[in-house]
């Protein structure tokens, strides 16, 4: 049998001790066996509570002072079929004795709910062959005998597969303790998995009582009641101990996902109004910064759509303060006609996109880093825009800082781009200290100097001092139109060339303050990977492992996409080889069609051949899921031809 798009009969084999059948009734005893990291994920019908389930339990090894990471597991539907291998949901964890930056590759243990939603983890290929196996199994003696059959056939192809499988009594179980064990069997869950990983029982209950701390108290011990009897059900049951030495914690430390570290990065900037239109999977950043906005005296804006959106922070930054719009791709390239305008104006702008899988709808609750050509060259005219690129949850939060600053200094609109796959997984990171220079200056209310004119560009940095509205002697007339620099509308070809030179002259003058980050590894040797956002994780892991193997590679990731950072071909000519690795569409190099002439390239290795005519080749996937390690590996070793 084919599973996971391996032949797992043929590794049967050379399985392990832990490949054996699960034990039901063996648990008692064993002895925990000692891991350096550990990768699961549990697996549900959407609204049975997989994803808060993953989500507490990554948040009790957190505080156990565990490296995490963890991504959401969510169907494209809202509401899909119960029991649907295309309705899996839930949540991956990835738990380490040591700081996490990615998802891992496969997983080593899987809790499934129901045997189709095991099947779609399996069909793409994200459990490791001969991994630990827990199933509900209540669906054995299904009234309907179709269920039943579809049941026992999965079960069996399972285990002839090499998994080790548990079958476990979770329905039977729960409605021990309450009368509708959809609404409790994520708690038993967690319980298990408590006792599977050795964690806290208290810290687990104080995670509980956190979780439903709105809630009525009976339903928080209703549910406490729940991930007690799940640890003792699993400490009595199953042959399965194991144990994450977690190092101590230095400093501390917050855990959050991508989303509200952006919203917490909007708070912390100073910003004051954010204008979105709901958009998957960018909303909870907005739906976070609700939460929390009030209380600062701040204003979030739900427009009719994204075009008002846009249209509304422009406006709210035109008043004095640099303002925010949340969006994703669908949603940027209806902004783009706007963002034009707060181009040709020199409006202050950041616009935040938390990119998604495309064209069109797509994939819109998987991740792709598909919009870094739109995000800089999208609109009509030559319309220069800054775009930065989060790389983790901790550059979420300070992203957003930074780019109000820049987008102040350079009356500019910057762009961050961030992805689905950083704004569901969450990962612990120092505690921020507020910084007071974090925040703009107050707005300047003095009068303008009578000779002071809107537009009057600097010769060397291309700036302009920013007229407020209601300054004395501040009065002109704001247009989208080509201008002078007194802003009024002219066509004279000398007169556009002029604004168009002096907002061009802005990303250079940017461009002279940057510094390149410094490269993972040696300073040259035989490949370079380049990267840009969410992918740096498992880039520098990847290059790791291929380091540790004795091969002279390196990674190089890009914060600034535009403008880029001096000496990025300097360090590219040290190496024989140089690749991009991206989330995004490429042509493969083996398909019988493409050939030097027609092969599409990804977007970074496009600007990145264009602009230093280096021979720069590129790897990439666009399958919804955040690149692997392994995967990475792998395309490293074969351009290297040592596959």
């Amino acid at each position: 049998m084919t599973l996971n798009g391996k032949n797992h009969e043929a590794d049967t084999a050379t399985l392990s001790r832990q490949d054996a059948p699960g034990q039901v009734g063996a648990g008692i005893g064993r002895p925990a066996e000692v891991l350096q990291e550990h990768i699961v994920e549990i697996v549900s019908d959407s609204g049975e509570g997989a994803q808060r389930c993953g989500q507490s339990l990554a948040a009790i090894a957190a505080r156990s002072g565990m490296g995490i990471w963890t991504v959401e597991i969510i169907p494209a539907e809202i509401q899909p079929p119960h029991r649907s291998v295309a309705g899996a949901s839930g949540n991956r964890v990835r738990m380490a004795a040591h700081r996490v930056t990615n998802v891992g590759d496969e997983a080593d243990l899987v809790v499934a709910f129901n045997e189709q939603v095991l099947l779609s983890r399996l069909h793409a290929g994200e459990v490791k062959p001969g991994a630990t196996v827990i199933l509900e199994n209540m669906w054995t003696h299904d009234p309907n005998p179709e269920i039943a059959r579809a049941y026992a056939k999965v079960r069996d192809e399972v285990r002839a597969a090499g998994y080790r499988l548990f079958e476990v009594p979770m329905e039977a179980e729960c409605q021990k303790y309450v009368p509708d064990p959809r609404r409790g069997k994520n708690m038993f869950v967690l319980g298990m998995l408590c006792a599977i990983y050795s964690l806290d029982a208290e810290l687990a209950r104080a995670q509980v009582r956190f979780v439903f701390a709105k809630k009525d108290q009976k339903i928080v011990d209703a549910n406490i009641e729940l991930l007690d009897a799940g640890r003792a059900w699993a400490e009595a049951n199953l042959d399965l101990r194991y144990q994450i030495p977690a190092p101590p914690v230095t400093e501390p430390q917050v855990v959050m996902n991508g989303n509200a570290a952006l919203a917490l990065g909007v708070v912390a900037s100073g910003m004051e109004v954010c204008a979105m239109y709901p958009i998957t999977p960018a909303t909870s950043a907005s739906h976070y910064l609700s939460s929390v906005f009030e209380k600062v005296g701040c204003v979030v804006h739900q427009a009719e759509d994204e075009i008002a959106a846009a249209t509304f922070a422009i406006g709210a930054s035109y008043t004095g303060k640099c303002a925010v719009t949340i969006t994703s791709g669908p949603g940027l390239s209806l902004k783009q006609e706007a963002l034009g305008l707060a181009v040709m104006a020199e409006i202050p702008l950041v616009v935040i996109n938390v990119q998604r899988g495309g064209p069109s709808t797509g994939l819109p609750t998987k991740v792709e880093q598909g919009d870094m050509m739109a995000a800089i060259f999208g609109g009509h005219g030559d319309a220069p825009k800054v775009v930065m690129a989060a790389s983790s949850i901790e550059d979420c939060f300070y992203s957003v800082i930074t780019a109000r600053k820049i987008a102040e200094t350079f009356n500019m609109v910057v762009v961050i781009l961030s992805d689905a796959a950083l704004a569901t997984a969450q990962q612990p990171y120092p505690r921020p200290q507020f910084n007071a220079d974090w925040l703009a200056p107050p707005v300047n209310q003095s009068a303008v100097p009578e000779d002071a004119r809107p537009y009057d560009w600097d010769e060397r940095t291309g700036i302009a001092t920013r007229f407020i509205p209601g300054q004395p002697n501040g009065m002109h007339c704001l247009t989208g139109l080509a201008h002078d620099r007194d802003s009024h509308v002219a066509y004279d070809p000398e007169i556009n060339e002029e604004g168009l030179l002096n907002r061009s002259r802005k990303l250079a003058a940017l461009q002279t303050t940057l510094r390149l980050a410094p490269v993972f590894g040696d300073e040259k040797g035989e490949l370079l990977l380049i990267g840009w956002g969410s992918t740096r994780g498992a880039i520098e892991e990847a290059v790791k492992r291929l380091r540790a193997d004795g091969h002279r590679v390196s990674s190089l990731h890009l914060k600034f996409l535009q403008p880029m950072a001096s000496g990025i071909d300097d360090v590219m000519r040290r190496f024989d080889k140089v690749m991009t690795i991206e989330n995004n569409w490429n042509d493969p190099k083996d398909d019988p069609l493409i050939n030097g002439d027609n092969r599409r390239f990804s977007h970074l290795a496009m600007l990145l051949r264009s602009r230093w005519l280096v021979d720069v080749d590129c790897w990439g996937k666009a399958r919804g899921q955040p690149l692997k390690p392994a995967a990475i590996v792998d395309a490293a070793l074969a351009t290297l031809g040592k596959a």
